[in-house]
């Protein structure tokens, strides 16, 4: 890597590793793919954040989905933002890809509303709350991941690298109940998208659950889909299939916060090959204090050495208030955002500097919030 890069990307587990595997990347060719879901964990009161309203939290996934192919939303009038206003990190995403001309691929995966733009579907039925112990039947968390490791396949033959994000509220939450019944102990570790993390409010959702599902801390090592079928969410056997199935051919990113580290426990547990896999966020998520990916990541697994990479998009230095929030504790990834913007900067042989980034985010804001698209 040359002087731009290490400022550019940083390495915050597995440093040898994650040298080899942007080498291994630079200037190549990348496939996007959002994996959108939903939870109904997501309605209890304060667990999230993600949509301007509760009764709108559901049309969260489709509609970023929606933008990121379109540019505009379908599903909803507006792009999906905080109750206060701050825009989805999609706008990071679409900006990304535009940027470094990435090919977008919608994988639907359980989403309540379906996405009007198109896409593979690999479960029509969402996840119910992880409370009741029973968030999935098992048939159909195998399903889910079987014919994911076949679209895996399909995607990776066409690419060098598959970049897979995702977009379920809640999704931290459930993270957290996997990662607990597989033995990571990921208490007040998960990340949030509000500064201040609801970590008291999530672990008593999920310990809850794993009451009603008779699951002790560990109790669940060996048997990932097991622990996904009780108190997991439809995106975690999609993702984990989509990576397994795709690392036979490509180098795989996995782009998000602490929710891709139960997803790499999962792949761990179920293939035990992780030799060409990354994990790709933003440095708010590995700066935030209230959480701990770097253990997360680390504890994925027996010897893994998987990477974790990490972006800044410098939108503290943004002329936008709604970008600058990101800095100050808002939101801070999603939609694979942190995963695109180093996608795009490998794409580039990592030429791109850290105005360029900013710019082509600032440029999407103003058309999507500023001066946004109508019509359907």
């Amino acid at each position: 890597m040359n002087e731009l890069n290490s400022k550019s990307i940083g390495i915050a587990l597995n440093k040898d590793e994650g040298i080899r595997f942007l080498n291994s990347i630079a200037g190549k060719d990348f496939r996007f793919v959002l994996v959108i879901s939903y939870t109904e964990t997501a309605e209890v009161d304060g667990i999230t954040v993600a949509g301007a309203n509760k009764d709108l939290v559901r049309f969260t996934p489709p509609a970023d989905a929606e933008f990121l192919y379109l540019g505009r939303c379908r599903c909803i009038d507006s792009v999906p933002a905080t109750p206060d206003g701050k825009p989805t990190p999609a706008v990071i995403t679409r900006a990304m890809l535009k940027l470094a001309s990435i090919p977008l691929s919608i994988v639907d995966s359980g989403s309540i509303v379906k996405p009007m733009v198109p896409h593979y579907t690999m479960a029509t039925n969402h996840g119910r709350s992880i409370i009741n112990g029973y968030a999935m039947s098992r048939e159909e968390v195998e399903y889910i991941y079987r014919h994911s490791i076949e679209l895996g396949r399909i995607l990776a033959r066409s690419t060098d690298c598959l970049v897979i994000g995702e977009s379920i509220p809640a999704g931290t939450t459930t993270a957290l109940a996997v990662m607990l019944a597989m033995g990571i102990d990921a208490r007040f570790k998960v990340s949030s998208s509000m500064p201040s993390n609801p970590h008291t409010l999530k672990l008593r959702v999920v310990e809850e659950g794993m009451r009603n599902a008779k699951v002790e801390f560990g109790s669940l090592k060996d048997k990932p889909l097991d622990a996904i079928a009780m108190l997991g969410d439809p995106m975690m056997p999609c993702a984990a299939g989509l990576a397994i199935g795709a690392m036979d051919h490509a180098n795989v990113m996995l782009a998000g916060g602490t929710q891709m580290a139960a997803v790499l426990a999962v792949i761990n547990a179920l293939c035990n090959r992780l030799d060409n896999i990354a994990i790709a966020t933003t440095s708010y998520i590995v700066d935030d204090k209230s959480a701990d990916i770097k253990y997360l990541v680390s504890n994925a697994g027996s010897d893994t050495h998987v990477p974790l990479l990490y972006t800044d998009p410098m939108l503290a230095s943004s002329s936008k208030n709604g970008l600058r929030a990101y800095a100050e504790g808002f939101v801070k990834e999603g939609v694979g955002a942190g995963g695109a913007c180093i996608a795009a900067l490998a794409r580039n042989r990592f030429r791109l500097d850290a105005d360029d980034i900013l710019h082509a985010i600032e440029v999407e804001y103003e058309h999507a919030i500023e001066m946004p698209i109508k019509g359907i």
